[in-house]
């Protein structure tokens, strides 16, 4: 009772809080490294935490759940200092001003504390609060945020530090760890419309970079249909129109977690599994509604809440169908109101182009995603990674070159989003920033300080026609 008074009063001096939208046009930055820590974007500060690099990273203390094995007492200290100065306001302040109005936020499933077993699973505690510093401080900058799951439960790609477990151990394909996934999205998609700091998030990913062959990801359809209507889901029970699809009981409570709830044991509008991972959501909720100080949580009718300022459906966000091979599942199938197709290319890592400067140029000035996708349903398209590393010694001149074109490729969709914002400045780091920092390109001139601009438009004139790609 005394923490319900507490709430009320602070519900009492809330600030209204503006919608999330999806811009006109996506000019964004991933904020890679921060909240799922990839050693090779910052290997001093890796080697400081105790970490290791080696060749295949499977060997070695190679990634978050390897640390936090080989260093339980003191993992949770370490990986809070790194949170708290990976992504500051100084890094705000510098996206504000080189023009972003988007961020792809890697997230793992571990940042909800209650999905991870601990007895063989093993990640860092207390990322959550550092999620909601992060959302707020970009929220007041007026920039965009999609919530990315960077790294769902059991790991989807093997030998990636992404994933948080390098291991050739691939268990996400299961109906287990599907589940637990379905879990984290109600959670975040009632943080994205409840807390006033997820103000500015428009959309959630389902899972970045699935296993490219679709013989090795079953049921990973069925995952994308239950992904889009636990959110469709959340939203009908907070009272957020849907297109298309009505609530088929009446919510008589405005206390969100008994709502949950009770549409779970009464809705016949959802799948068992669906209302499983509802049931699910609610002690999770009830908790970090108490740790992250959420009133709207057990009293979404409240004057202060963010949904009295007419939410909007989420953007529900997959990989396009492009992205896998093998007669893959189409993401559009499972289409319930607004939603959006990430697309990510490296030419970097071989298989796109020969590795030569006119090669890509020819490669990249002729890309037909876009509109290869959009046959297929897949639209809007967007390129949530992409950077400026190539299989050769670019030359200054080539990457002012590399930028503009593709810059101009990705517009033709819905936008970009570059990885990364940033990387470490080191001696062990060495020169990576010049290809993977944005705002090192920025700095050394190669991207535009306006991110609509290109220095040469006319960049592709000499290539176009040349292939397709």
């Amino acid at each position: 009772m005394r923490y319900l008074l507490a709430v009320s009063a602070l519900a009492a001096s809330c600030l209204r809080q503006a919608a999330a939208a999806i811009p006109d046009k996506i000019y964004g930055v991933n904020l890679g490294g921060w909240l799922v820590l990839e050693p090779w974007m910052l290997p001093a500060e890796w080697a400081s935490m105790g970490g290791e690099s080696c060749g295949t990273c499977t060997d070695c203390i190679g990634s978050e759940f390897a640390l936090v094995q080989a260093n339980p007492k003191n993992a949770d200290r370490l990986f809070e200092k790194h949170w708290s100065t990976w992504f500051t306001q100084d890094d705000v302040n510098q996206l504000r001003a080189a023009g972003i109005n988007t961020v792809r936020i890697p997230l793992g499933y571990w940042i909800l504390e209650r999905l991870v077993d601990r007895k063989t699973e093993f990640y860092p505690r207390g990322g959550i609060r550092h999620l909601q510093r992060g959302l707020q401080m970009l929220k007041d900058a007026g920039i965009q945020a999609i919530l990315d799951h960077h790294a769902p439960p059991g790991v989807q790609t093997p030998n990636q530090s992404f994933t948080g477990h390098c291991t050739t151990d691939v268990e996400f394909y299961t109906e287990y760890n599907y589940h637990r996934a379905l879990v984290w999205t109600a959670v975040m998609t009632a943080l994205s419309h409840l807390d006033p700091a997820f103000g500015s998030v428009f959309a959630i990913e389902a899972v970045n970079e699935p296993i490219m062959d679709a013989n090795q990801t079953p049921g990973y359809g069925d995952f994308q249909k239950n992904f889009v209507q636990v959110i469709r889901a959340v939203e009908l029970i907070l009272g957020i129109p849907v297109p298309g699809l009505s609530l088929d009981v009446q919510i008589k409570t405005s206390n969100f977690t008994s709502a949950l709830g009770a549409a779970a044991s009464a809705s016949n509008l959802f799948n068992h599994e669906v209302k499983l991972a509802l049931t699910e959501a609610i002690p999770i909720l009830v908790e970090l509604g108490f740790e992250l100080t959420l009133p709207a949580v057990f009293n979404f009718n409240m004057a202060a809440s963010p949904l009295r300022n007419s939410r909007q459906p989420l953007v529900a966000n997959f990989m396009d169908i492009n992205w896998q091979f093998n007669d893959p599942a189409n993401p559009a199938d499972a289409e319930i109101g607004p939603q959006g197709y990430d697309n990510h290319l490296y030419y970097s890592f071989g298989g796109v182009a020969d590795a030569s400067p006119d090669a890509y140029l020819t490669s990249i000035c002729n890309l037909q995603r876009v509109e290869n996708d959009a046959a297929l349903g897949n639209s809007p398209l967007w390129f949530g990674e992409w950077g400026l590393p190539t299989q050769f010694d670019a030359t200054d001149d080539f990457l002012f070159k590399w930028a503009d074109a593709q810059k101009l490729a990705y517009s033709k969709g819905k936008g970009w989003i570059f990885w990364n914002f940033k990387v470490e400045t080191s001696q062990q780091a060495g020169d990576l920033g010049r290809q993977w920092s944005y705002l090192d390109g920025v700095k050394r001139g190669y991207l535009t300080k306006d991110p609509s601009q290109v220095h040469d438009p006319n960049v592709c004139a000499p290539y176009v026609n040349g292939s397709s790609s």
